[in-house]
């Protein structure tokens, strides 16, 4: 299996051939950008990865270009390099999602460790990707009004208040939710719910 990509966005060309250099002689894949601008016109179309972002950068500054990647759902990891003085700035990158930040000039062994863990959170995302869609793919089985029925239970809903809601007795509501148990193969309510909460969780995650 190939490593992901590593995307480098910073201004100065002296920076990205360093950058690029130490990353290549480390066997990573590597693509640079000059530009916030120019990063954001491709972003979309990349692989999977993680993007080196400096924070301070000609035109649209990375605070801003990390911003657009969030509001695009493009769920790249970020890692923020920064210069001295610039910490404030990470710390508020941090805080907006990025995944760490590494201060210039900085050793092989930081960028490595950094974007080690920006994999780690890549593939944690990945994984959760695949147990949402085959959670979802379960309650695809499932009637418009069993998945009422369970949407009410995941909130944390009685039967009646179900019923209520729904404007159905409580008699069909545990007959809905009998069947969505025996079509989605559970054998208690905690089963289904864990399904439901999964499936939810993918739909977040692709949402943030």
């Amino acid at each position: 299996m190939s490593e992901p990509r590593v995307y480098v966005v910073d201004d100065e060309l002296a920076v990205r051939r360093s950058i690029g250099f130490m990353l290549k002689t480390a066997s990573m894949a590597v693509d640079t950008f000059e530009s916030g601008e120019e990063f954001l016109k491709a972003a979309a179309h990349l692989d999977s990865g993680c993007v080196l972002l400096d924070v301070r950068l000609a035109g649209i500054d990375g605070l801003a270009v990390q911003e657009q990647l969030r509001a695009r759902g493009i769920m790249l990891p970020v890692i923020i390099i920064t210069g001295h003085g610039d910490v404030g700035l990470a710390v508020r990158a941090m805080k907006a999602g990025a995944v760490d930040f590494i201060e210039k000039p900085f050793e092989k062994a930081t960028l490595l460790a950094a974007i080690a863990q920006a994999h780690l959170h890549n593939a944690g995302r990945e994984q959760l990707h695949t147990l949402a869609k085959a959670a979802q793919a379960r309650l695809n089985v499932l009637t418009p009004r069993e998945r009422d029925v369970l949407e009410g239970l995941v909130n944390g809903q009685s039967n009646k208040v179900v019923a209520y809601d729904l404007g159905i007795s409580p008699r069909t509501v545990e007959i809905h939710r009998a069947n969505l148990m025996q079509k989605l193969d559970v054998h208690s309510l905690s089963e289904a719910l864990r399904i439901a909460f999964t499936a939810r969780m993918g739909a977040i995650e692709g949402n943030a």
